[in-house]
């Protein structure tokens, strides 16, 4: 069977144990049917893997930009490994960079690592999830100390299209509503779930849970 690079992205999830069902106490208190633990990410060919898949969204959603910016610390090595697939897979060579958690006062200095940014260059920002746009507030105020840049999109591992606790927005709803920017992600919630209707992976068991917590919690 050939599948989608979404379709293998969410089984690439599952098989290194980063995409999990059961029960799960989330750190805003909701109880959910799935967990995704970007943590079990930790080796050379998973990081190969990923970079692919991420390139394969730009790609997919026609992003042209000159650098990739890779928040600190999760940012970092994703958007290394997004810029090597992208010339891997696509010939297109494109720059990375990422923040400093403090500027350096001393050598070439800054606040960024690798390409050092310049008025109208177009970026990309590479993360790995967005739980509260944390990672997006934090980076924009440095992007605009260091020069004038077009922010022309953000890129996340999954999206889960839920609400925020004090609002009906998602995370991604919040961040295209306050800063402009539109939020891409290699698959979504609803990917996941037609994933297992699908049969591309295992869980069928776990539809109904899956539904219900869409219908509690998805954001419209």
């Amino acid at each position: 069977m050939e599948y989608t690079y979404k379709e293998e992205f969410i089984r690439f999830m599952v098989s290194n144990g980063v995409l999990k069902f059961g029960e799960f106490t989330l750190k805003s208190g909701r109880i959910a049917p799935y967990f995704i633990n970007t943590g079990n990410y930790k080796t050379g060919k998973q990081l190969a893997k990923l970079g692919e898949y991420y390139a394969a969204c730009i790609q997919d959603n026609g992003l042209d930009a000159d650098t990739l910016v890779g928040p600190a610390y999760k940012g970092i090595p994703l958007s290394v490994a997004t810029a090597i697939a992208t010339y891997k897979n696509y010939e297109k060579e494109i720059n990375y960079c990422f923040d400093r958690k403090e500027a350096k006062d001393h050598g070439e200095g800054g606040l960024f690592v690798g390409k050092q940014l310049q008025d109208g260059e177009r970026v990309i920002i590479i993360e790995d999830v967005m739980t509260s746009g944390k990672a997006l507030r934090e980076i924009l105020p440095k992007l605009e100390a260091a020069a004038k840049v077009k922010v022309v999109g953000m890129i996340i591992s999954v999206d889960r299209r839920e609400k925020a606790l004090n609002s009906e927005l998602s995370a991604v709803q919040q961040a295209k509503e306050e800063f402009g920017i539109d939020v891409y992600s290699v698959v979504t919630m609803d990917d996941i779930i037609s994933a297992i209707e699908d049969g591309v992976i295992d869980g069928k068991e776990h539809l109904p849970a899956m539904y219900k917590y869409r219908n509690v919690y998805g954001a419209k």
